[in-house]
């Protein structure tokens, strides 16, 4: 992902100790808000209905069934991940999840006052060389959990007054997370679900979540496919698989929709990090939200882009944005009449 998600530090003692599964940790930005319960009981996210009618169950069953040939993203690996075997993302079917926190460092409307609920999972379908996680992505830092594991870290973070369960890079674990999800619902879960992705997704998969995500926070990083080929292991299709998953998502869950105290319940928001020499394409970008979307759609236009990992050694990625490249950025978006950026 593009947000500032390595500016960490660590909970407090108690905190550690309710969320302890690997490196926990928080934005340095805030100190975490005390627990709060009872706001919101009006409101009840999709997945619970889906619960009643046996729907989550079924969806989690044909999620599942996938591992055994692995088509979760756009790669279409084929590997047995039930058999141990692993694609390009690395993973075999035993879930591997970094850390669980709140965290203060995302969008204002995912924040509030109390944080947004992440879970990191280990791995990455994406694989990006000049990724600001790749401790996370790349090497796989993060500890093996059982799927009730899963369900407690939700149930903690809700307890702790997050205001959603943020699920980052969660691409090729979807069956894992719903099965989780399931776990947690009979012992109260009831917090809207973010998918947090870099847009590498499979359609088919996107449309399973229907009614299950009430938040689609995902990255559209290039327009170019030579591009995302270069620095996403080969991603050639990334423009057209990214515009098709985030048509669907927007079909989904429509525009970002927030509560009384600014807090999002239910939308879709579009992160796009500026690169040097724009070669994401934020001209065309910002084009493409306001033609095909609306130009009401909740976009993050981000500016934070640093040589991480690999980048350091490829010239063209070696250096951050310019002030010159931010105000252009800014003022493609301007002409192409976007109105809600975040």
């Amino acid at each position: 992902m593009g947000s500032s998600r390595r500016s960490f530090m660590k909970l407090s003692a108690e905190a550690a100790a309710l969320l302890a599964v690997a490196p926990l940790a928080c934005s340095r930005a805030h100190r975490m808000a005390a627990p709060v319960r009872g706001e919101g009981t009006d409101w009840e996210p999709g997945y619970l209905a889906l619960e009643r009618s046996g729907e989550l169950a079924a969806r989690a069953e044909r999620l599942w069934e996938k591992l055994a040939a692995c088509e979760l993203c756009p790669r279409r690996c084929g590997a047995n991940r039930l058999k141990g075997e692993t694609g390009v993302c690395g993973s075999t079917a035993q879930l591997k999840v970094h850390s669980a926190a709140p965290h203060f460092g995302e969008e204002p409307p995912l924040v509030g006052r109390r944080g947004s609920g992440t879970i990191f999972f280990s791995n990455c379908n994406l694989l990006c060389c000049y990724c600001q996680n790749w401790e996370i992505n790349h090497r796989g830092d993060g500890s093996f959990l059982a799927i009730e594991r899963l369900a407690e870290m939700m149930l903690e973070l809700q307890q702790w007054g997050c205001h959603n369960i943020n699920f980052v890079t969660p691409s090729h674990v979807v069956p894992h997370i719903i099965k989780g999800v399931r776990a947690a619902i009979p012992r109260g879960l009831r917090l809207p679900l973010v998918y947090n992705t870099g847009g590498y997704d499979n359609p088919e998969v996107i449309a399973l979540l229907d009614g299950i995500v009430d938040i689609y926070l995902p990255d559209f990083k290039y327009q170019d496919g030579e591009v995302a080929a270069r620095y996403s292991a080969g991603a050639r299709d990334y423009p057209e698989v990214a515009a098709a998953v985030i048509r669907e998502m927007h079909r989904q869950v429509g525009v970002l929709e927030v509560d009384e105290r600014g807090v999002a319940r239910r939308g879709l928001l579009i992160r796009h990090l500026v690169l040097p020499h724009n070669l994401a394409g934020t001209d065309r970008f910002v084009r493409w939200v306001a033609a095909e979307l609306g130009p009401q759609t909740a976009v993050n236009i981000m500016s934070q882009y640093r040589p991480e990992y690999r980048a350091v050694n490829i010239p063209e990625l070696s250096r951050r944005l310019t002030s010159e490249e931010w105000r252009q950025a800014l003022a493609w978006a301007r002409e192409a009449g976007l109105t809600n950026l975040v």
